[in-house]
């Protein structure tokens, strides 16, 4: 029995490690996110007339003797300082960058980078957003839109630039602008709307597993994960679907300047970028490299983001929600 008992005491020593362990990792993970918290981000600018001489500049030394090279230089910087001086009164042109993920994640950082912007911009300045998203949940970027909507109540004009999709919720977004540029292979369009989530019924039934769910009000759930679904609850959903359809097209309609065949372009269907021209989707193609280097020609370019290092926490959040969105599509997304 002392024998037992001594085994007992270890294997109790053992846990109580491994929960202090636990709780302490937990603490220090607690912390670490306040410590974190504290750093609420901060506006980056980068001169991007600045950052395409540079890059020329440094072809250029590997072209020429030592001394062209040199009296190149001395040129470049009398032209800098009289670009300056005359910059001060110019217009500016603000680039802007929207990844989008199913759940438009960076529209966090959209949202303090236009209020930036909002705070120096003087009448002639404009906005050249490259957008890339193949859409997600109808609420983000609906809200995604709005801030772009921003621009537009300043009267600030803002082109969208596509270099490669615009699907969707993407060009929910992209619809605001007051001028589409995409490139010929860019896929642009898919005014459409998506609801699926996988159902466990069957597999828990066929392990004697009851799944009990309860709620107050009629329509508080329509589809279940674990739940038998009915006929009544999908025709609910397509309902709600067919609502945000509507309200997708109307928004597109709206904002387009071009007159858009919506029975023909809101089927769901994406398009490349020369056929979208075509059914008035986009205004022109082009890739957004031509776009910006046309900007830095008339004027002053100026690039605008927003940053913010994440926390130890804060990353595993993210990396498990962005595995989890690969599984399981949360209802009502636009795609």
């Amino acid at each position: 029995m002392d024998g037992l008992a001594a085994q007992y005491v270890l294997f109790l020593a053992e846990m109580a490690t491994l929960v202090l362990a636990a709780i302490g990792l937990v603490a220090g993970l607690a912390a670490l996110s306040r410590r974190k918290a504290k750093d609420t981000g901060h506006i980056k600018v980068t001169d991007i007339n600045r950052q395409l001489e540079a890059a020329g500049d440094r072809i250029q030394a590997a072209q020429l003797p030592r001394k062209a090279h040199r009296t190149l230089q001395k040129q470049r910087k009398a032209e800098r300082k009289a670009r300056l001086k005359r910059t001060e009164t110019e217009a500016c042109s603000y680039l802007l960058d929207f990844k989008g993920d199913i759940r438009a994640s960076a529209f966090t950082a959209l949202r303090e980078e236009i209020s930036a912007i909002l705070q120096v911009a003087k009448p002639g300045d404009t906005v050249l957003l490259r957008l890339e998203s193949g859409g997600g949940m109808v609420n983000r970027y609906g809200l995604a839109a709005a801030q772009l909507l921003r621009l537009r109540d300043a009267q600030l004009p803002l082109t969208v630039m596509v270099d490669t999709v615009a699907a969707s919720g993407g060009y929910l977004m992209a619809a605001v602008a007051d001028r589409i540029v995409a490139s010929p292979f860019a896929l642009v369009g898919s005014i459409g709307v998506i609801a699926q989530i996988p159902n466990f019924h069957r597999w828990l039934q066929a392990r004697n597993i009851d799944w009990e769910q309860f709620t107050a009000g009629q329509y508080k759930r329509t589809v279940s994960l674990f739940g038998e679904n009915t006929e009544a609850g999908r025709a609910k959903l397509r309902e709600e679907l067919e609502e945000i359809h509507a309200l997708f097209q109307a928004f597109v309609q709206g904002r387009r300047r071009a007159q858009l065949d919506m029975a023909q372009v809101a089927t769901g269907e994406a398009w490349l970028g020369s056929k979208a021209l075509e059914l008035g989707l986009v205004d022109e193609l082009a890739t957004s490299d031509e776009i910006i280097r046309g900007a830095c020609q008339r004027g002053r370019v100026l690039h605008v983001g927003f940053q913010r290092k994440l926390s130890l926490p804060e990353r595993l959040r993210v990396s498990a929600q962005s595995a989890w969105d690969g599984v399981w599509q949360p209802p009502y997304p636009l795609g």
